[in-house]
């Protein structure tokens, strides 16, 4: 489905699997954000291909952190010249207390070729805010498209719901932090690492008000 003009979501609906929203920016750089488990990305293949695109036409993938169920369809994109974007805070974590998670989903000798910071990423005219927002976990990032407004949250929070702070590295203080941050944007449209897409600039916000109401005294 259409977000914005250049914004394609690729929304996983199926109850009987666990996978991730996949969503794809047709700019000058064909980016595509969290392309999820590699035996369900027959669905992000299929919706490229409703565009004339395939899995080589994309430059530059996006991870906002790293459960394999974001990450692991990665492997698709290994032949190809298309670079992978991983935040290098999630990166030193995953390193330091699972060296062999890499490897157990098929990406042995995983080496991001761009460390994502805090800070604005130019991909040749697409401006994109990279937000630290731990909590989910410890290098979880969203990124915000200032030109559009809009904002993709990977699994700090949902339509109605927020991440999980049970795994490894995962904080329910930083968690509320981060939230809290990112209701300080002038977001018109949330898309999720999972579930629906909240549109409309009243609408994110009533959102924001609804998990810090019944979430926060939770966290």
């Amino acid at each position: 489905m259409n977000v914005t003009k250049n914004i394609h979501a690729f929304l996983w609906m199926d109850p009987m699997t666990n996978n991730a929203n996949t969503y794809f920016i047709d700019a000058e750089k064909k980016i595509l954000v969290d392309p999820g488990h590699y035996h369900a990305f027959g669905h992000v293949r299929d919706d490229l291909s409703r565009l004339s695109l395939s899995p080589e036409d994309i430059d530059l993938v996006i991870i906002t952190h790293a459960h394999p169920d974001h990450m692991e369809a990665i492997r698709i994109f290994l032949p190809f010249s298309t670079l992978i974007a991983f935040s290098q805070i999630e990166l030193e974590f995953i390193r330091r207390v699972a060296p062999h998670y890499g490897a157990e989903m098929g990406l042995s000798d995983f080496d991001p070729q761009i460390l994502l910071q805090e800070g604005e990423l130019n991909a040749d005219g697409t401006l994109i805010n990279v937000l630290h927002t731990p909590g989910h976990s410890p290098g979880s990032i969203c990124l915000y498209l200032p030109d559009t407004k809009v904002l993709i949250s990977g699994d700090v929070i949902f339509n109605q719901g927020i991440g999980r702070t049970d795994l490894p590295g995962g904080s329910g203080e930083e968690l509320k932090q981060s939230i809290k941050r990112l209701s300080l944007l002038d977001a018109e449209y949330l898309l999720p690492g999972h579930g629906d897409i909240v549109s409309g600039r009243d609408y994110v916000r009533a959102n924001f008000d609804t998990i810090e109401r019944l979430w926060f005294p939770y966290l």
